[in-house]
């Protein structure tokens, strides 16, 4: 199994695997890109997305800056708007459905490390590295996630959500509801 089949799947890799590597300076490459054209550049913006994620389905506006690791691994509904200075640290799959908004500043993570430092640090006489797992991040329809909202790997965001500016979501949101905090709590359906 390949280190990108086990991050994939959830499993303990290492993130310095030349594959993994690879797609890293890739998408490093494409962000810069993407994040120096002028607004304007319309086409271009579009085009650079085409091949930075995994879908970007029409209609979908990411302002720059933009941040991510792979971008491969990140799938956009039609229509959402991701606002500026977001970053989706996408070590497994990061799915978000059509009519979305995502507010500024807005953190999607999908990577996990061992708590344990001895189970986390490897081979720490020769340089360090360190492993990590990941689990993926599914935001449904029509959902907007205020700004300066961190959400966490493995957590589900099901359809017409509002989540709150601030909000560290640690678990899954269920459907048609209004939910904010640190934790995020449900608040009330809507």
């Amino acid at each position: 199994m390949t280190e990108k089949q086990k991050m994939l799947s959830g499993l303990l890799y290492n993130s310095r695997d030349p594959e993994l590597l690879e797609m890293y300076h890739r998408a490093r490459k494409l962000v810069k890109l993407y994040n120096n054209l002028d607004s304007e550049e319309l086409n271009e913006r579009d085009n650079i997305l085409t091949d930075l994620l995994a879908n970007a389905s029409p209609g979908v506006w990411i302002e720059a800056p933009f941040y991510c690791d792979y971008g491969a691994n990140i799938s956009i509904g039609s229509n959402t708007f991701v606002n500026l200075n977001c970053m989706f640290l996408d070590n497994n799959t990061i799915t978000i459905g059509k009519n979305g908004l995502i507010g500024p500043y807005v953190q999607i993570y999908t990577s996990v490390h061992p708590l344990a430092a001895y189970e986390r640090i490897v081979d720490a006489e020769n340089g360090s590295r360190y492993l990590t797992s990941s689990k993926a991040v599914s935001i449904g329809d029509n959902v907007w996630i205020g700004g300066n909202t961190v959400i966490l790997p493995g957590v589900n965001i099901g359809n017409n959500v509002t989540i709150g500016s601030g909000s560290v979501v640690t678990k899954d949101i269920p459907d048609d509801v209004l939910a904010f905090g640190n934790p995020c709590t449900v608040k009330k359906s809507i």
